[in-house]
């Protein structure tokens, strides 16, 4: 019976054997080693690397939430069929992302096992002697020889002694595999630094991105205004302090660093056409045990120049204007407010903003009487006042004479309701119900004021400047600094250092050898010299410093014993 007719039961082909445990198991382990494989290869660390690069595209291209959730919503609501869509896709999270995450994670699994078995190589050929010479040195791409009248030990003692600083092993007798009687060889190697460079370069990346991950875990970042008028200023107590705050996937802000600053000052240097030429703020700060002891220290920010204390830093971001209004009551009462505007061009720094005034307490006993009779304002403020008619515009950023353009309105501001409001405008819904009436429209300049029909005044007091203070706290900062630099030093040295081999091939020459000079001494015994020069990486320059390193060696080995007869060839002129 042949084998496909046992095959055949009954008609039906036999069912194939079932696989055994064994051979599962290889299959399971070789699938395993070749992922690991591919997944440490340099490629696919290439490739994620770009792939990481590409992810991050999304995030300097759409807002997110971490730091303005509010433009994130109106991005949604502005496109309801794609922006939930890219919502579900984390692209308004993209730093926190789940697919961010696995390509930086696989990054580094990438990078780790490829670099490892890099190490133990370049270590164990630090300690392996360099490679014999091979049979043949008239075939590698540099070679010389020549024929002298030394001894082959006194010509090899010669060649190690140039070749100081090179990595050197010499061979004779049974070190060599197959050669003539009496030849002896010395290999030289030189560049060991260009693989550390490589490495160190590979390893200072995988540095630079663990300080990066864990300087987002343990980091947090908050900004406030102040104004600068030496007033209380803030200290970092909690996260309420701030205007906007954002902490790192392990930070909650309840163990921020103890830190207190007031601004004392604030001063913007201006050319003539209005561009800004520096910022400075000189201000009053406390930290450790300053803050038991009430002591003050004071120093001077300026942009690109944070005030460095406990770990933490803190930022001259950005300033503007903030007006002050008073305003008195039929009774005679007063509330005084300054607030800071938004700068809504930033050549002339024209602000636009809102204000809020809740009469006193007591003035009206009636809950709802009192907020009938709150007062609103709306408008513009320009630092250097230019009319357009009765239109206010700015002619420059310095406050050389500011004026307002305001709209006031009298009723519910919604002060009580509970609803966030935007601290720059009003509530136009509660100005289309009626809530808040417009009672009359201004141009005021400081000091001037404007009576309403009850008989409550508004006054323009003038304005303050305010800067934007940034408190920044990354604990690996130090890391990615030193990082960054061995990275570079390790890039620089892998570029420029040049991994070259040398061997030496002497032997004594032939009794009827016709490339001896007649001029020499037949008592003595003459030796001829091979060289030969091979280059890791083909680099310019390797093959003048082959021909100078030869040059020396070959003109020591003559020196006082007369002119030997030598045949310096390359590839090129033996052919």
């Amino acid at each position: 019976m042949t084998v496909n007719e046992e095959q055949i039961v009954d008609g039906d082909a036999a069912a194939p054997t079932p696989p055994t445990r064994q051979s599962l198991a290889r299959r399971a382990v070789a699938l395993v080693r070749n992922t690991w494989r591919g997944l440490t290869s340099m490629r696919t660390a290439l490739v994620l690397l770009f792939l990481l690069a590409f992810a991050a595209i999304p995030g300097a291209l759409l807002p997110q939430r971490s730091l303005n959730a509010g433009k994130v919503d109106e991005y949604i609501a502005n496109r309801p069929t794609l922006g939930p869509l890219m919502d579900k896709l984390e692209l308004f999270d993209v730093f926190a992302s789940f697919w961010f995450t696995a390509v930086y994670v696989l990054l580094f699994v990438s990078l780790i096992g490829c670099i490892t078995p890099r190490c133990w190589e370049h270590y164990q050929a630090l300690r392996a002697k360099p490679v014999a010479a091979p049979r043949n040195l008239a075939r590698l791409p540099h070679h010389t020889d020549a024929t002298v009248d030394v001894e082959p030990e006194a010509v090899a003692e010669a060649v190690r002694t140039r070749l100081r600083g090179w990595k050197t092993s010499t061979r004779t007798g049974a070190d060599l595999r197959a050669g003539r009687p009496g030849e002896i060889t010395v290999s030289a190697e030189k560049g060991y630094l260009r693989e550390a460079g490589n490495l160190v370069f590979h390893l200072s990346l995988v540095g630079l991105l663990a300080a990066i991950a864990i300087g987002k875990l343990f980091s947090y970042e908050g900004n406030v205004i102040v104004i600068a008028d030496d007033g209380p200023g803030i200290c970092t107590t909690s996260t309420a302090v701030f205007d906007s705050f954002r902490a790192g996937l392990e930070e909650d802000g309840t163990g921020m660093t103890p830190l207190c600053v007031r601004v004392k000052d604030f001063k913007a240097d201006y050319l003539d056409n209005g561009q800004a030429e520096m910022f400075t703020s000189n201000i009053e700060y406390q930290s450790g045990d300053d803050i038991a002891s009430d002591t003050w220290r004071s120093d001077q920010l300026q942009v690109n120049h944070p005030l460095r204390v406990a770990g933490d830093r803190v930022y001259l971001q950005g300033h503007g204007f903030a007006p002050t209004f008073t305003v008195t009551f039929p009774n005679g009462e007063t509330r005084t407010e300054t607030l800071q505007w938004r700068p809504d061009d930033a050549v002339t720094f024209l602000s636009s903003g809102a204000m809020r005034f809740d009469p006193p307490g007591g003035m009206y006993p009636d809950s709802a009487e009192r907020r009938k009779n709150q007062i609103a304002l709306e408008g513009l403020f320009a630092p250097t006042a230019l009319m357009h008619g009765n239109l206010l515009s700015s002619s420059y950023p310095a406050m050389r004479d500011p004026a307002v353009a305001i709209d006031i309105y009298k009723g519910d501001t919604g002060l009580d309701t509970g609803l966030p409001q935007s601290i720059f405008s009003l509530s136009k819904e509660l100005v289309n119900q009626g809530r808040l009436t417009k009672q009359d429209r201004v141009n005021l300049r400081p000091g001037e004021s404007s009576t309403l029909p009850d008989g409550t005044q508004v006054r323009f007091d003038g304005a303050k400047e305010f800067v934007n203070l940034q408190v920044s706290h990354d604990p690996a900062q130090g890391w990615v600094l030193v990082f960054a630099l061995t990275m570079m030093a390790g890039l620089l040295v892998s570029l420029v250092v040049k991994r070259r081999r040398i061997w030496v091939r002497v032997y004594p020459a032939p009794a009827d050898a016709d490339t001896v000079s007649d001029t020499l001494d037949p008592q003595r015994r003459r030796t001829v010299v091979e060289l030969g020069g091979l280059a890791r990486t083909d680099q310019a320059g390797w093959g003048d410093e082959f021909d100078r390193l030869s040059g020396r060696l070959l003109g020591d080995l003559r020196g006082g014993a007369g002119e030997a007869n030598t045949d310096q060839s390359t590839p090129q002129n033996r052919a």
